[in-house]
């Protein structure tokens, strides 16, 4: 029935607008259109031809007016390289400069010169007297005087003339015309002495007109800036010399202006023509060229012709159209009914697969189009949900079949009342799902309502809405929403009360992933949040700000025993041994806390000293906790100060190396020394490198520090004997770079030291904070010859193991071992092991902080292979080791001498 009733409709408009009527109108007017068009374009095209032509004579003045003004410079500067000649050598007379310039070797110097600028063509020189004495294109000089010349006399007689003249003259030597360009040359007292100079032909100039000619009636002329014509293409030997400078204002003007482009009609033979100039710009001549516009618009013509051609091949194929259109109109007419039978049935398919449900109902409230998706949605029947019945029989409908809670007539009058503008809502039902409805008003008093299942969304949305404030780990909530309740508890702090804030971070929890993986740090993190969670109290706010650090606010807090009872609490919690993944872990932790409003009001300000308080826990050994206290805020500012004061250092040079030697136990030689960063405050005196080293690795700067102890280390090692080494302490920050083994390359090309003499001192942190991609770097630096050497053996976690797997040249014990090495109970059986182990990988050993000869003689007796210490000697500048190895070497020799003699007498 709806597609009988559309074909109707489209009917009747089809025939009350006269299609055919308005399409003969429309042919008409498109024809009338095509006409006015094409003059129109005819115009357009006239305009663009003229501007064409005008533009490629500007761009072949401008061309000429370059290459010209090229080839004048050229030449300008060998005459000023002549006139310098001139003074150079003295010249100060007339007779000197008829005399010293008329000779052989002038004209060989005049020749030389002309070679190397060929088109360029002579030079000749003529005294004060006009008379010719030298040329570079003929030898012997032959006799001609120019005295009478204009440009002779103006040079001769006007002592306010300028120094170079360009003038048109007819040449005594070969009659024709000739452009001259000549200057003046003056003694040291202003007085003339004569001309440097030369003639150009026009035919030089116009052979090079000919290459650029724009066609059968264009010219292009060099005429001088008062007017003279220089040269012409095509030639014409009557116009040479002819000034034209006398004619209209418009030709005039062409000579007072550095580039002109208009038209004007020819002086010459009386053509309307398009010219454009273009004055060079170092000398006065001005470069024209000119076409007739008959010429310009040759081109134009040929497309005039097509144009109307094709017009009217246009006006009548619209008019065949026209005559076939209207044949077809009523075949379209027909396709189109079935179209829009085949339309409808699209729309009511993609109607009926709509996500949402769809209802269209009328100005009277009554249902016009439901498709499939709504009454599916409620579970309605589709008897009753139909064409026809209306919006309250529908919802009371859904009311009887358990979709709808409610009063019907009171939610009906409540959508009828905002029908008229567009609203949405957004109703649960029975079922527990949520539906978007939104109702959009229609021109005719009707309206589209679409109902949309957004369950799933909003469930999405509430998540997303956690992640944003809680941590996907340990579901606390994050940093954000720890800001925000402690931003609002800081407002509502109460007379009498106090808020405290715990900073806790978890000690060693790094050595648990690097030692059993993520996962398990992962499950001690979840474990440590749920101890968290049940040491506080109800009103407390617990929150993991990140990694393994975690936060609790204590809310009403009346005194610090309150505080004092949740921080044991917290360490109960915290140090109970965790299951996680099948490992016992037992943990503690770093607490710092901070009191507001005693310790600040601001929110940046109590998270700065409560995490201020926890670091002094760390400080103190961690496993504690501490109170902020304001002396901390000093110690942060002397950090930061301390840490600017080392940059400036770093940037101004201002840190030193030291070395220390280190000693063999066997024949008491110097085997090596160990470089050492020194830095001489200007107003502290020495800082020592137990304050300093730790900031630079908090702030990278050692690698810097470590790159420029390293370069230096090696150039004064390259001067010291060649049996001793060098030893440079390498940081682990230093291994994060990936560039170490460049860097050390380049120091041993930089210093010419050989890499078996550099010995690199490694601690164990190097190896556990990465230790696949250390032992990559340590391989590299191994296969250049560079030794390496672990540090401070002993006092980490896996030494054995990192002996086991790369095979270090030297194990240095640590001091702690050695300054007890004598005691009773002391460590000589650790020492023993060490050296035990050592030999059996086939490295040395080297004790460090030898103070006394009790320990150089024990360690000598366990079969240490190397000391190093004050009992030798403490760290030097560069240039006292060099004094230190002189005078040790000669006290050696001196001892080795009484031996030999004590031998001899025995």
């Amino acid at each position: 029935m709806m597609t009988r009733f559309g074909s109707r409709l489209f009917d009747q408009a089809f025939v009350r607008s006269g299609p055919i009527r308005w399409l003969v109108v429309g042919g008409t007017l498109l024809i009338a259109a095509i006409a006015v068009g094409s003059v129109l374009m005819a115009q357009n095209f006239r305009e663009r031809a003229l501007r064409n032509a005008g533009r490629e004579l500007e761009n072949t003045v401008l061309l000429l007016a370059h290459h010209f003004d090229q080839q004048l410079q050229d030449f300008a500067v060998i005459q000023r390289d002549f006139v310098d000649h001139a003074r150079t050598i003295g010249i100060a007379s007339v007779a000197d400069f008829r005399t010293r310039l008329s000779g052989q070797g002038v004209h060989q110097m005049l020749r030389s010169k002309i070679d190397a600028l060929p088109y360029i063509g002579g030079v000749n020189i003529i005294d004060a007297d006009g008379n010719l004495i030298n040329s570079s294109t003929a030898w012997p000089v032959p006799k001609v005087n120019m005295a009478d010349r204009a440009y002779f006399r103006t040079f001769k007689y006007d002592p306010n003339s300028p120094e170079v003249l360009i003038e048109p003259l007819h040449s005594r030597i070969s009659g024709a015309w000739t452009v001259l360009i000549v200057r003046k040359i003056v003694g040291p007292n202003g007085e003339f002495l004569g001309v440097v100079g030369r003639g150009i032909e026009p035919a030089n100039f116009e052979k090079f007109f000919a290459t650029v000619a724009l066609g059968e009636s264009a010219t292009i002329s060099m005429l001088h800036r008062d007017g003279t014509l220089l040269a012409r293409y095509p030639h014409s030997g009557e116009l040479m010399g002819r000034n034209f400078k006398t004619g209209s204002f418009e030709q005039q003007r062409v000579f007072g202006l550095d580039h002109f482009a208009g038209r004007f009609t020819s002086p010459i033979d009386g053509e309307d023509r398009l010219i454009s100039s273009r004055a060079l710009p170092h000398f006065p001549i001005l470069m024209m060229a000119t076409t007739t516009r008959a010429a310009a618009l040759s081109d134009w013509r040929e497309q005039i012709g097509m144009l109307i051609s094709v017009a009217a091949a246009s006006a009548l194929a619209i008019a065949g159209v026209l005559i076939a259109v209207v044949r077809k109109l009523l075949e379209q007419h027909r396709a189109s009914r079935q179209r829009l039978t085949l339309e409808k049935q699209r729309l009511d398919r993609a109607v009926n697969n709509m996500t949402q449900g769809l209802l269209l109902f009328d100005a009277e409230r009554r249902l016009v189009v439901c498709n499939q998706r709504y009454i599916e949605m409620y579970g309605l029947s589709a008897e009753i949900v139909k064409p026809g019945c209306s919006f309250h029989d529908i919802i009371a409908h859904r009311k009887a079949t358990g979709s709808f809670t409610g009063d019907v007539d009171r939610y009906v009058a409540r959508v009828l009342k905002g029908i008229h503008a567009r609203n949405s809502m957004v109703v649960d039902t029975s079922d527990g799902r949520s539906i978007h409805i939104l109702n959009e008003p229609l021109a005719d008093g009707g309206w589209v309502a679409t109902h949309e299942d957004i369950t799933e969304r909003r469930r999405i949305e509430e998540r997303i809405t956690h992640l944003a404030h809680y941590d996907a780990l340990t579901d606390l909530p994050n940093r954000t929403m720890f800001h925000e309740h402690l931003r609002e508890e800081l407002a509502a702090v109460g007379n009498g009360e106090e808020i405290a804030v715990h900073y806790i971070d978890i000690d060693e929890f790094k050595g648990v992933n690097d030692a059993l993986g993520h996962l398990v740090g992962d499950d001690l993190l979840k474990s440590v949040a749920t101890s968290l969670r049940r040491c506080a109290g109800p009103a407390d706010f617990v929150a993991r700000l990140g990694g393994d650090e975690f936060a609790i606010v204590q809310s009403a807090v009346t005194s610090r025993d309150q505080v004092d009872e949740l921080v044991a609490r917290v360490f109960a919690a915290i140090r109970a041994p965790f299951d996680c993944m099948g490992h016992h872990l037992t943990t503690d932790a770093s607490i710092g806390i901070a009191l507001a409003p005693e310790h600040g009001t601001a929110l940046d300000q109590i998270l700065k000293n409560a995490d201020m308080a926890m670091y002094a826990a760390k400080s103190a050994g961690r496993r504690t906790y501490r109170f902020f206290e304001p002396e901390m805020d000093a110690k942060v500012r002397e950090r930061r100060l301390l840490e600017s004061d080392l940059r400036h250092a770093i940037a101004e040079g201002g840190l030193e190396v030291y070395y220390q030697p280190c000693l063999s136990l066997k024949d008491d030689r110097i085997t090596g020394c160990e470089a050492l960063v020194r830095w001489r405050h200007p107003e502290r005196g020495m800082v020592s490198p137990a304050e300093f080293i730790p900031i630079a690795e908090d702030t990278g700067l050692i690698n810097e520090i470590g790159e420029w102890v390293l370069a230096t280390a090696c150039r004064d090692a390259a001067n010291w004997p060649d049996d001793i080494r060098l030893a440079v302490n390498v940081s682990p920050v230093q291994f994060k770079s990936g560039t170490l083994a460049l860097k050390i390359m380049a120091a041993l090309a930089a210093s010419n030291l050989p890499a078996s003499r550099l010995e690199l001192e490694i601690t164990e942190a190097v190896l556990i904070r990465d230790d696949d991609a250390a032992l990559t770097i340590l391989h590299q630096l191994r296969a250049i010859g560079v030794r390496i050497a672990l540090d401070d053996f002993g006092t980490g976690y896996s030494s054995l193991s990192y002996l086991h797997r790369f095979p270090f040249d030297k194990i240095k014990i640590d001091r702690c071992f050695v300054d007890d090495i004598a005691g009773p109970d002391g460590s000589a059986s650790i020492v023993q092991a060490v050296v035990n182990l050592a030999a059996a990988r086939r490295m040395t050993t080297t004790a460090e902080g030898v103070e006394t000869e009790e320990q150089q003689r024990l360690l000598r007796a366990l079969g240490c292979s190397e000391m190093q210490g004050y009992l030798f000697s403490a760290a030097k500048p560069a240039d006292k080791v060099l004094e230190l190895f002189a005078l040790h070497r000669s006290r050696l020799a001196q001892r080795e001498g009484n031996g030999g003699r004590r031998r001899e007498a025995g």
